[in-house]
């Protein structure tokens, strides 16, 4: 089982004794997701935590007029989820895709709290992942409502330029909050200046 990758994202916060390795070993279950192949629907309940130990995904929703709005981006060493889902055991508003063949490493709910309890590194450690998905979460908003799109893009590309040989220009875009073209229109604008 690939569990070394996760062992090591751990110990980046705290160090981990062997019976702690273990347990990790013995939770995490191994899957290999197909390009193009969901880890969660819309209106299913999310019941497993997921970390990404090979390839991409993305996290978005589908508006009434069918229109899709990408919400996250996740590549290796990233969690992806429906946090809200997870956390109430209500559906999910969220569809969850492998953009590449990947390789993931999920936890059942369950198994998650008997590891809070059992193993309290693993409560603080999960608690500093939510304090920055927060902290990341109030800056992505702060940004979208004082940030033109040009300004959104350059900070895009300065923050994630591991996605762009990943992600189509289109996901990028909707990301973003813009339409392809406009998208286009803003590289093209860049590339001249």
């Amino acid at each position: 089982m690939t569990t070394k990758p996760l062992i090591n994202y751990f110990e980046k916060f705290i160090p981990l004794n062997e019976e702690e390795k273990l347990i990790i070993e013995d939770i995490f279950k191994e899957r290999k997701i197909k390009r193009k192949q969901f880890i969660l629907q819309e209106g299913d309940i999310c019941n497993q935590n997921t970390f990404i130990i090979e390839g991409c995904f993305r996290s978005y929703t589908v508006d009434d007029k069918g229109k899709e709005h990408n919400l996250q981006f996740a590549v290796e060493n990233w969690w992806v989820g429906d946090i809200g889902s997870f956390h109430s055991e209500k559906p999910s508003k969220l569809n969850i895709e492998a953009i590449e063949n990947s390789i993931i490493l999920q936890c059942k709910k369950e198994d998650q709290i008997k590891l809070f309890v059992n193993y309290p590194k693993f409560d603080r450690i999960f608690r500093v992942l939510a304090e920055n998905a927060i902290v990341s979460m109030q800056n992505r908003i702060l940004q979208n409502i004082s940030s033109t799109a040009e300004e959104r893009y350059l900070d895009f590309v300065e923050r994630f330029p591991h996605f762009f040989n990943r992600i189509s220009n289109v996901q990028i875009a909707s990301y973003l909050g813009v339409t392809p073209e406009f998208l286009s229109a803003i590289r093209k604008k860049i590339v001249e200046s």
